[in-house]
C-alpha cells in the first residue's frame, strides 16, 4: 500500500463513466477562447501602452459606477465657474472677513496691519458678474478673483445687500479663462430628500465638491452684527452638505448642475461643518442680485409691526384654542403701513400658567394674499420673496375672536430698520413700563404680601383720559394700580381680597 493513496479505490466501468466533466471542459476551452479574440486586441493596446493588462473585477453594481461618473462630469462642468475670493480688509472689531474672529472684548490697536480672508463665488452672467456673500467682502480695500486654473482679475464690488448676505462683483476675466455662467434653478423647486452639491474653497483648499441632501426647507436665521440691527432672513435651504469657512458665497447645486442656492452659513461652535449647513435660496437671489446689479440695492417691502408665532403657551393665555395658528401682532409702528391700515397692536399684558408675560390685545395675522401664516417666517418670507413695496396686501385677521380681512399698502423698509421685528416705542407710557411702575409701588412699599402669581395690563379711560390698569396678584390679594397712559402718574390703588 502506498500512503499517499487510499486503501480502497471505486472505479467505474467505463462503458458507466459520466461524460459531463469532459463536455464541460470542452465548453469551457471555446468560451475562453471566444473572449480572447473580444478583449485580445484591447489587452494588447494597453499592454503596449504601458497601462494595466487588465481590469479588476468590477464588485460594485453599474448604477454606482454611473452615478460616481455623473458626479465626477458635473464636477468637470461646473468647476471653471466656481472662483476663489481673496480679500485684504481694514480690521474692525466685530466685523471681520471671512475666516477671522477675535476674542471677546479686544480692541484692535490704531495701525494695525491689515487682515486677508477669503470665500467662494460663481459667475451669474455675460457681464463679468460674479456673486458672492456680503460677509466675504464686507470692509474690503482690495478683491482679488482666482479662476479654477489658476489665472486671477482684480475685482470691483459692485454692490452688497447685508440684509439678504449678498454681493456682486465685477471683474474683466483674462485670456484663457473659461467664462461659463452658470445655469440657475428655478425656485422652489427643490424638495427634502433633493441630493445638492456644494463646491467652493473650505480652509482654502481650491475646488473641494461635497455632497449631501436637502435636510429642511424654510429655515430662517438672523443676519448682522449682534448690537446693530439684525434681519430675520427667511426660505432657507439646510443642507448637510459639508461646509465649512471659506466655502461662503460658493453655489449650491442641484443634480443637473444649477445653482439652487448660495452657501452662506453653518450651524456650528467650533465653525467648522457638524452637518447644519445653510443657503440663500434662489427665492431670494434671484430677485436681490438682478436688483444691485440695475440700481445698487434691493428695496424691502415694509408693514412696520413686531410679532411673534403662536405657541401653546400663548394660545392658552390668550384663550384660543389648540387649531389657531397665526402671528400675533405686539405692536404696530407709529404713522407706518400698518398703522394707517388699522391693524392693531397688543393693548395689555397677562402672564401664563409659568409666570410668563403674554401681550394680549393685539391682531392675530393667520393668512396674507390666501397664503396661510403659520409662523413669524411665513410673512417675513412673502414680504422679502413676492412682495414688493406700494403694493397692497390682504391680510387675514383674528381680531377678538372674529375673522376680518386688512388691507395693507406695504412700505419701503427704512435703512437700518429691521425687517418687521421691533417697532419704535409709542408717545407716553406703554403697558410693560406700566406694570412696572405698579410692581414698584406695591413691592417696594409691601402693599402686596406673598408672591406674585399673576399679572394683567389692559387699557381703560378714567374722566376721559387713557389709562392703564394693573392687577397683580397673590393668592390672597390682588393689587389694582391705575397708572395714566400720557405721564405715568400713578391715579389710584387699592388692594382687596383675591376672589
Amino acid at each position: 500500500m502506498y500512503p499517499d493513496k487510499p486503501e480502497t479505490q471505486i472505479t467505474t466501468p467505463k462503458n458507466e463513466r459520466n461524460h459531463w466533466p469532459k463536455i464541460t471542459l470542452i465548453l469551457a476551452a471555446f468560451l475562453l477562447l471566444a473572449v480572447g479574440a473580444l478583449i485580445g486586441p484591447a489587452l494588447i493596446q494597453n499592454a503596449q501602452a504601458g497601462t494595466a493588462i487588465a481590469p479588476p473585477a468590477q464588485i460594485a453594481p453599474v448604477s454606482l459606477f454611473e452615478d460616481q461618473n455623473a458626479l465626477a462630469d458635473l464636477y468637470d462642468q461646473v468647476l471653471p465657474s466656481v472662483v476663489n475670493i481673496q480679500v485684504v480688509a481694514t480690521p474692525q472689531t466685530g466685523n471681520l472677513p471671512e475666516g477671522f474672529q477675535l476674542p471677546k472684548g479686544f480692541e484692535l490697536p490704531q495701525g494695525a496691519p491689515k487682515l486677508r480672508g477669503q470665500g467662494s463665488g460663481f459667475i451669474w452672467d455675460d457681464e463679468g458678474h460674479i456673486i458672492t456673500n456680503n460677509h466675504v467682502v464686507e470692509n474690503a480695500e482690495s478683491v482679488t478673483v482666482v479662476f479654477s486654473n489658476g489665472y486671477w482679475a482684480d475685482a470691483e464690488v459692485v454692490a452688497t445687500d447685508p440684509q439678504a448676505d449678498l454681493a456682486v462683483l465685477k471683474v474683466t476675466p483674462p485670456e484663457g479663462v473659461e467664462w461659463k455662467p452658470l445655469p440657475r434653478a428655478e425656485a422652489n423647486t427643490l424638495r427634502v430628500g433633493h441630493m445638492v452639491i456644494a463646491i467652493g474653497n473650505p480652509f482654502g483648499l481650491a475646488g473641494t465638491m461635497t455632497t449631501g441632501i436637502v435636510s429642511a426647507l424654510e429655515r430662517s436665521l438672523p443676519v448682522g452684527e449682534m448690537g446693530q440691527s439684525r434681519y430675520t432672513l427667511p426660505d432657507l435651504i439646510q443642507t448637510d452638505a459639508a461646509i465649512n469657512p471659506g466655502n461662503s458665497g460658493g453655489p449650491l447645486l442641484d443634480l443637473n448642475g444649477q445653482v439652487v442656492g448660495v452657501n452662506f452659513a453653518i450651524e456650528s461652535p467650533g465653525r467648522f461643518n457638524s452637518g447644519v449647513g445653510f443657503a440663500i435660496p434662489m427665492s431670494i437671489v434671484n430677485r436681490v442680485v438682478p436688483a444691485l446689479i440695475e440700481d445698487g440695492k434691493y428695496e424691502y417691502a415694509y408693514l412696520g409691526l413686531s410679532g411673534s408665532t403662536i405657541t401653546p403657551e400663548m394660545a392658552k393665555a390668550l384663550g384660543l384654542d389648540n387649531t389657531t395658528r397665526g402671528v400675533y401682532v405686539a405692536e404696530v409702528l407709529p404713522g407706518g403701513p400698518s398703522e394707517k391700515a388699522g391693524l392693531q397692536g397688543a393693548t395689555g399684558i397677562t402672564t401664563d400658567s409659568e409666570g410668563n408675560e403674554i401681550q394680549t390685545g393685539g391682531d392675530i395675522i393667520t393668512a396674507i394674499d390666501g397664503e396661510p401664516v403659520v409662523i413669524f417666517e411665513d410673512l417675513v418670507n412673502y414680504l422679502v420673496t413676492k412682495a414688493s413695496p406700494g403694493q397692497t396686501v390682504t391680510l387675514d385677521v383674528i381680531r377678538d375672536g372674529k375673522p376680518m380681512e386688512v388691507e395693507v399698502t406695504l412700505g419701503t423698509r427704512p435703512e437700518g430698520q429691521p425687517q418687521e421685528e421691533q417697532a419704535n416705542k409709542s408717545e407716553g407710557v406703554n403697558a410693560r413700563e406700566a406694570m412696572d411702575i405698579a410692581m414698584e409701588l406695591v413691592t417696594g412699599d409691601g402693599e402686596l404680601e406673598g408672591e406674585i402669581i399673576q399679572k394683567v395690563v389692559t387699557p381703560d379711560e378714567r374722566d376721559g383720559k387713557p389709562v392703564w390698569v394693573v392687577k397683580l396678584s397673590t393668592t390672597d390679594q390682588t393689587a389694582t394700580v391705575v397708572v395714566d397712559k400720557a405721564t405715568g402718574d400713578v391715579l389710584e390703588m387699592s388692594i382687596a381680597k383675591a376672589d
